[in-house]
Formats: C-alpha cells, sequence, structure tokens
C-alpha cells in the first residue's frame, strides 16, 4: 500500500508564479510559508531539497523591467541580480528557524558530464549535516537553455532528484494537478489523480499553458515525471498558491496527481 510517509529524502520544486505576484515581485506571504512548512518537514526527519525558480523575475523587479526580457544579455543580468536575492530571502528566512541553506547552481555541461558524481558527493555532505539544498540553474552562464527556453526548472527539478537519490519529486505548480483536459478551457476537465505510466494517451491530454513569468508547461512535468519515474522515483504535481498543502499531502490526503513508479 502506498504509504506517503515512507518517503524521506524530498526534492520540492516551486515556479516563479508561485514565489512571486503576477508583478514580478516576492510574494511575501507565499514565501514565508513555504519556508515555514518545509522546515518543519525537515524537524520532523525529512531531507528537503529546494528546487527554486525566481531569480530573472526577482531581477526583473529589482532592476525596474515591467516584462520579462527577451534578449539573452538582460536575463543573465537579471538572474545574476536576482539570485542574490533570492538566496538572501532563504537565507534570512530559514535562519529564523535554526536551518542552513546552501546554493547549488547547475547547467546542463554538468548534469550530462563526470562532473555530476561531484554534485552527488554535494547533496550527500549537506544531508548528513541537515543542510537544505537550495538549486537553480545558472542562467548567468546558461545561454543555450536561456535562447532555447529549455531551461525551464521542471526537468532540473528531475535531474536533482535522480542526482540525490531522492525518493519522491513534488512540483508545486499554479494548477491543482494534471488533467484530462486543460481547466482554463473546459469547466468539465476532470482531474487525474494517479498516472502510473507516461504513455501517448497520457502525453495526449497535456496542453502547452504557461505563466506569464514562468517558461514551464503541463508537458515539461510530463518529461520530468517520466525522467523521475524511470529511476524508481515518484513524483506528486501540487498547487503551490497554498505551501500549507504540503501538510495535508504528508498527512496522507488525496491530493493534487501522484505520479508512481513500480521499482
Amino acid at each position: 500500500m502506498y504509504n506517503i510517509n515512507d518517503k524521506k529524502r524530498i526534492v520540492i520544486k516551486v515556479g516563479t508564479s508561485t514565489l512571486t505576484h503576477r508583478t514580478g515581485r516576492l510574494n511575501i506571504r507565499h514565501v514565508e510559508k513555504l519556508v515555514k512548512v518545509i522546515s518543519d518537514l525537515q524537524n520532523s526527519g525529512k531531507q528537503i531539497t529546494l528546487v527554486s525558480s525566481g531569480a530573472i523575475g526577482l531581477g526583473m523587479s529589482k532592476l525596474g523591467l515591467q516584462t520579462r526580457p527577451t534578449e539573452t544579455p538582460l536575463k543573465q543580468a537579471c538572474a545574476a541580480v536576482g539570485q542574490c536575492e533570492l538566496m538572501y530571502m532563504y537565507d534570512k528566512l530559514f535562519g529564523e528557524y535554526n536551518l542552513t541553506v546552501a546554493q547549488i547552481l547547475l547547467t546542463k555541461y554538468v548534469l550530462d558530464t563526470v562532473r555530476k558524481s561531484n554534485v552527488e558527493n554535494t547533496f550527500e555532505q549537506l544531508f548528513q549535516r541537515n543542510v537544505i539544498p537550495v538549486v537553480n540553474e545558472n542562467d548567468t552562464i546558461a545561454i543555450d537553455e536561456l535562447n532555447l527556453e529549455v531551461g525551464e526548472n521542471d526537468t532540473l527539478a528531475a535531474h536533482v532528484a535522480v542526482m540525490s537519490k531522492a525518493d519522491m519529486l513534488i512540483i508545486l505548480s499554479d494548477i491543482d494537478g494534471f488533467y484530462d483536459s486543460n481547466p482554463n478551457i473546459n469547466p468539465d476537465a476532470k482531474l487525474i489523480p494517479v498516472v502510473n505510466e507516461i504513455n501517448d494517451d497520457i502525453r495526449a491530454l497535456a496542453g502547452d499553458a504557461v505563466s506569464g513569468l514562468g517558461t514551464g508547461g503541463m508537458i515539461t512535468k510530463l518529461n520530468a515525471a517520466e525522467m523521475a519515474m524511470g529511476a524508481g522515483i515518484d513524483m506528486a504535481i501540487l498547487n503551490g498558491k497554498n505551501p500549507f498543502i504540503l501538510y495535508n499531502f504528508f498527512d496522507g490526503k488525496e491530493l493534487g496527481t501522484v505520479f508512481t513508479s513500480d521499482k
């Protein structure tokens, strides 16, 4: 029988739309709730890794930009400014609960090479010392990802789950889970609570809706699920509007969509 409490090592991915208002400025209430819940889960014996978007969005706000830039150098500048803001925020808020955070910035060139073992070793050392890794893509130098818009953090989170030998990946999104059609268009769309296999029928149900500040859509979440499931890691999509939903999820309530691995 499926028991969520058997999951100890958890990767939680939070997107830009959850961290910020539509203005691009920080949603302080949401972030404070998120940090509180993650701190509580960590204190309960979980080993949490946070994959956090938001650097470019926060950098936009700091630089006074109203819309996401299209040119790569300006995106990189936003990322450079925003990443400082992001880590300052997490260090301060987690510190209020006597927890330490560590920054890990990744690119696909690390994920695809032998250097990946260095990242894996770092995760293990941080877990042993009760440190919460905060992971983001290194947007300042990841030119290919920025240009091609494949540098979304759903896929990154799946890579992190595999490298950190996680038991579960949780993606906090701006939607309740995976539906049989786009709920923004079809009011009769039905939530699919459990997916046991990513096949052509499931892929055909994925839309391409993207929020104004993020870069990921449902298809990227399916790709992340497929990668996680292939490594024997379960994945869940939950609505991150209220981070306290994580309490209910770990209390065993049926929420969102769970992609189950048979490994």
